[in-house]
């Protein structure tokens, strides 16, 4: 490991802001923010711009990124401490833990903005809007919660659209070319890091939103796997 990432590392074992596998929080975010805002997450949040955008612009409510690469929460943690944006925290975990951290109905929204889109087929499970994911946000999410994917992966938007459908859920929005639209709102106009690499090479941004408001029964991932191989194969 570098010496920079080993400076990072240390650093944030210091911010106020970072929990690294944090024990006892499940329901109790409330006592941390000092507040009973509410809480949206960002999954995968790498440098969290997203985190630390959207407290920017909605003052009112709280934000937590995850990440499993605590030189990459460095950034955002110590953005968000230098502006005293007291409404951000980064937890430094791996996202199949978050039902460690949360309560049932203790998150408003969540984001994933650009993660890795796994594009091997061997490894879908591990595409963050594969239904194995999805059961562990639907617990967490309040009635009414949203799921946010905003991608240059036309791989993982073709995949999450296949999921939305194959289980009906409602899709809110859905754009393939996000910023040829007539009208974009602040928060979908924040950018990653990655969102500048166009890693993807396709040129677009991808974004859609849903609820999942339907039940999630594990048949239905055979099918997925079946529809989406199809789907590749055409």
């Amino acid at each position: 490991m570098g010496q920079k990432k080993l400076i990072r590392f240390e650093a944030i074992r210091h911010f106020s802001n970072v929990l690294e596998y944090p024990q006892n929080m499940r329901g109790n975010w409330h006592t941390f923010f000092n507040n009973t805002h509410p809480i949206t997450l960002e999954l995968a949040c790498g440098k969290g711009e997203y985190a630390v955008g959207l407290a920017r612009l909605h003052p009112d409510e709280n934000f937590i990124g995850i990440d499993i690469k605590g030189n990459r929460i460095w950034r955002g943690a110590k953005t968000a401490l230098d502006e005293q944006l007291t409404q951000v925290a980064f937890i430094r975990s791996s996202i199949d833990k978050i039902t460690d951290y949360f309560a049932p109905g203790e998150i408003s929204d969540i984001w994933i903005t650009f993660p890795d889109p796994q594009l091997r087929g061997s490894r879908a499970k591990k595409r963050l809007t594969h239904p194995r994911f999805l059961r562990l946000y639907q617990q967490l999410l309040k009635p009414g919660g949203k799921v946010h994917l905003k991608t240059d992966s036309p791989v993982l938007y073709e995949f999450t659209l296949t999921v939305v459908n194959l289980f009906g859920f409602s899709l809110l929005y859905n754009t393939n070319n996000l910023y040829a639209e007539e009208v974009i709102t602040p928060e979908l106009r924040i950018k990653t890091h990655y969102e500048g690499l166009d890693i993807a090479g396709s040129n677009r941004i991808h974004y859609l939103s849903f609820l999942i408001d339907q039940p999630l029964p594990a048949d239905k991932d055979i099918l997925l796997k079946q529809l989406f191989r199809e789907q590749t194969t055409d």
